[in-house]
């Protein structure tokens, strides 16, 4: 068995350490510089010369849950593309939102600027059964994240492009639910992948239709959310703030208004971090039941991007 390895970050000898524990029967080489034709291909933002030159290649693997960085048209046909599923993500992301959403529900961002100007003044609390929590995109962690919400008792609602079932969550599917859905939600969780249909999902528009006081929590992709018009919304007082992990160019670059603006908490990227171990076992033991002849799961329907 041949494998063929690139990735585009600084960890690759940590990747292939842990490929080679996993597969000690196969042959792994990195990319440039590998052979031709290799059996299986485990990439990270691949450059579209590699993606070409794996017309027999039985799968690749791309090494995270979201595809949108993979340029599929550079991809034969042929070749399925697999995505990582949870490892270890699901959990980190649902710990992030938690954070995010309880800190909201309790106003600490308002504490904690009466602490800056020593102002010791308690606040009303916030009534629980009209603070309606959205999450947009109910898949892995999606479920993951409604799962780690449900005991805080918020009224749950979830979007997706199909029609879903899940405990305790009001689901709204497809286009005419959208604005609905976006109506009751006083946090708005993205969960969504980067598609065609997605970029630039969250415009004014669509913000706007957000409770007044609204807030917005992005740990999906950046480029979902049109970042002008949510710095325009914030100033103008519709929404009440954001949290976001994810944006349009990473590193954001210093020169962002994200990085001042009083509304606004970001993070570098970080709510759910692709653990390497766990992302491997995972990659491994698909391997083996394809070579086994065995169907996989986590195989990327290319017209819809995931």
């Amino acid at each position: 068995m041949r494998i063929v390895f690139y990735t585009a970050n600084e960890n690759g000898d940590a990747w292939l350490a842990a490929l080679s524990r996993a597969l000690p029967e196969a042959t792994i080489d990195r990319w440039p510089g590998a052979a031709a034709d290799p059996d299986y291909a485990l990439v990270w933002k691949p450059p579209a010369e590699l993606l070409g030159a794996l017309g027999r290649s039985r799968a690749v693997f791309n090494l995270g849950a979201g595809v949108d960085s993979i340029e599929c048209s550079a991809l034969p046909p042929e070749v399925p593309l697999i995505r990582i599923e949870d490892a270890g993500m699901a959990e980190q992301m649902a710990e992030y939102v938690c954070h995010a959403v309880l800190r909201r529900y309790r106003e600490l961002d308002q504490y904690a600027e009466q602490q800056r100007s020593a102002l010791w003044r308690p606040r009303r609390r916030l009534d629980k059964g009209s603070f309606g929590v959205g999450m947009l995109g109910l898949g892995v962690l999606g479920h993951a994240v409604a799962k780690a919400l449900a005991p805080f008792g918020f009224p749950l609602s979830g979007w997706s492009r199909g029609r879903k079932s899940l405990a305790g969550v009001t689901v709204h599917a497809g286009a005419g639910e959208l604005d609905a859905f976006l109506g009751g939600a006083q946090v708005l969780i993205c969960l969504l992948p980067l598609t065609r249909e997605t970029r630039g999902l969250l415009d004014r528009r669509r913000l706007s239709r957000l409770p007044h006081g609204g807030y917005l929590v992005n740990v999906a992709r950046g480029p979902i959310v049109v970042d002008e018009d949510l710095v325009a919304l914030l100033d103008e007082g519709h929404l009440g703030g954001a949290m976001l992990d994810v944006f349009h160019d990473e590193p954001l670059p210093a020169s962002h208004p994200f990085w001042h603006h009083p509304r606004i908490t970001l993070t570098p990227h970080v709510s759910a971090v692709t653990l390497v171990d766990e992302s491997i076992a995972q990659i491994a033991a698909k391997i083996r039941r394809l070579e086994a002849g065995l169907p996989i799961s986590g195989v990327v329907a290319r017209d819809r991007g995931y």
